[in-house]
């Protein structure tokens, strides 16, 4: 025990059983906060920690590996941040449906979608504004 311990205990005595209690009641709350947390489809199919994101994020980058994640992708969207989406890792078709999917999306926030490279393309909502195009020929005229 360090001088600063006595001197908590002298100044604010704190019973043991107390402690415990609180503690007991902090675990409890995390507990009910974690079982009513939704957990996404992302989280499910690749059981990673997901990092809290930043709030001041206005960009996210996905990699897709099945139709199901384009839902999370959505929800980005109507948050109001932009997605860069890799489409290499999903099958053709499944990258076409969810190239559609995102386009109903867009359509229905007034935002814009772009193909900025083979298989990657950009979402933004309407409050995110894009300037530029990005030509895919290869031709350099």
């Amino acid at each position: 025990m360090g001088l600063k311990d006595s001197l908590m205990k002298f100044v604010a005595p704190v019973d043991d059983e107390d402690d415990e209690e609180y503690e007991e009641e902090e675990e409890e709350a995390e507990y009910a906060q974690a079982e009513t947390k939704p957990v996404s489809s992302y989280e499910q199919t690749h059981n990673t920690k997901v990092k809290k994101m930043n709030p001041d994020t206005k960009m996210v980058l996905f990699e897709p590996r099945s139709l199901e994640e384009a839902e999370e992708i959505a929800r980005h969207l109507k948050q109001r941040k932009a997605a860069v989406v890799n489409l290499h890792r999903l099958q053709r078709e499944y990258a076409q449906r969810t190239i559609d999917f995102l386009n109903g999306v867009i359509f229905a926030l007034d935002g814009t979608i772009q193909k900025i490279g083979h298989n990657v393309i950009l979402c933004a909502p309407k409050s995110i504004g894009v300037d530029g195009v990005i030509s895919l020929d290869s031709d350099d005229d």
